[in-house]
């Protein structure tokens, strides 16, 4: 296996105070010491130290002045300067790994994707590191790593260990400090969903909110839940769980055996299964897409079905959390729109409020916000100072 030996990039010690300044300004963006020190609750003069460090370290720049009040004086803003450091995230599926670097921002400043030659655990962990090794060659400042995957994760005697993954087939695997080992970079490995959660309260849209409900929909049928600003994980290591939500008791069979759960509707391989031809062609998603927009009644009505579960999938996810909004996304996202009103009439036959006082948040998405919100982790990390 290739092996990546140069050090880390990092930054200066500094105190741990920073890194709620740092987390601050990534959040909620530019602002002047005088703000940050009120919301954090700090004295000014702590507020200058500890921001002196920080653009003594080069991960703050004093920015332009702005005029924040209508009686006050223009104040110089604080920014976060993007290029402080690099990050690497992984995405790995049963069949293809996605990598990006991404800077402090979790902008992504360069990307490499890949078919997977084996999901074998050792031939993923050298393809992993291999295209870990081409990345950082060309982006010298990378500080973590971060990689995620579809399963259950376990951190109950340290690193992250993957139990179950069904696209990879793996069980008990120790892949944190696997990759910890074989690149020398601090590593976090998590489940896909929640990383993808963890990605959009701090830089995407639900940057800031302190509820947030983050559903996927695709392969599978995800949820990740952030509630009093942090991210809710589960006693198993297990995601959000909503693909059996019941949505007709008289419905088809989902593949562990439940009648008319949402699964059995709203999952790709499902959706598609609906839409066999007599002569047992599968279609595939796009070609499916193509005979709803066409007006095909058979694909019409499945999309039908799987968008009013997927309405059935937000209200419930919704009546539990109450949150600030509801962030929709993933591979099957056209689901939404080409039955948005059936997902509507799904969303008003669950939510126990007024389905117009929800926020739902419709997010564009493709594979590499997958190993974008990888990256994102990997900034987690190094701000909250985990490894």
């Amino acid at each position: 296996m290739t092996e990546v030996r140069d050090e880390p990039f990092a930054w200066p010690r500094q105190p741990a105070a920073s890194w709620d300044v740092l987390l601050e300004l990534l959040v909620h963006g530019a602002m002047p010491r005088s703000e940050l020190a009120e919301r954090l609750g700090l004295s000014r003069p702590t507020m200058t130290r500890l921001t002196r460090g920080l653009v003594d370290a080069g991960v703050l720049v004093e920015a332009e002045t702005e005029l924040r009040t209508a009686l006050g004086r223009p104040s110089e803003l604080l920014r976060v300067v993007p290029e402080a450091g690099h990050f690497l995230g992984v995405k790995l599926t049963g069949d293809h790994l996605y990598a990006v670097v991404t800077d402090l921002t979790a902008t992504v400043v360069d990307a490499l994707d890949e078919p997977l030659t084996s999901t074998d655990v050792a031939s993923v962990l050298a393809q992993t590191v291999a295209a870990v090794e081409r990345l950082r060659g060309r982006r010298p400042r990378v500080m973590a790593l971060g990689v995620t995957l579809a399963g259950s994760l376990t951190r109950a005697d340290g690193p992250a260990v993957v139990v179950k993954s069904a696209f990879l087939r793996w069980a008990d695997v120790p892949l944190e400090q696997l990759l910890v080992d074989a690149t020398g970079l601090p590593t976090v490995v998590e489940n896909d969903v929640q990383a993808l959660t963890a990605a959009e309260h701090w830089f995407g849209a639900g940057a800031g909110l302190d509820s947030l409900a983050v559903v996927t929909v695709g392969a599978g049928i995800g949820c990740g839940i952030v509630v009093h600003g942090r991210l809710v994980r589960g006693a198993h290591g297990l995601p959000g769980q909503l693909g059996h939500v019941r949505v007709d008791p008289t419905g088809p069979l989902c593949g562990l055996g439940h009648h008319g759960c949402a699964a059995a509707y709203l999952m790709t391989d499902a959706l598609l299964g609906a839409l066999v031809d007599t002569a047992g062609a599968r279609p595939t998603f796009d070609e499916a897409l193509a005979r709803v927009r066409a007006g095909d009644p058979a694909a019409v009505a499945a999309f039908d079905r799987a968008g009013y579960a997927l309405g059935v999938v937000v209200g419930t996810v919704a009546n539990v959390v109450d949150p600030q909004k509801v962030i929709l996304t993933g591979e099957g996202l056209p689901t939404h729109e080409v039955a948005a009103a059936r997902f509507h009439d799904g969303l008003a036959a669950t939510y126990a409020a007024d389905p117009a006082r929800l926020v739902v948040d419709v997010q564009p998405f493709d594979f590499g916000e997958w190993a974008r919100s990888a990256a994102a982790l990997a900034i987690r990390s190094v701000v909250e100072g985990t490894d």
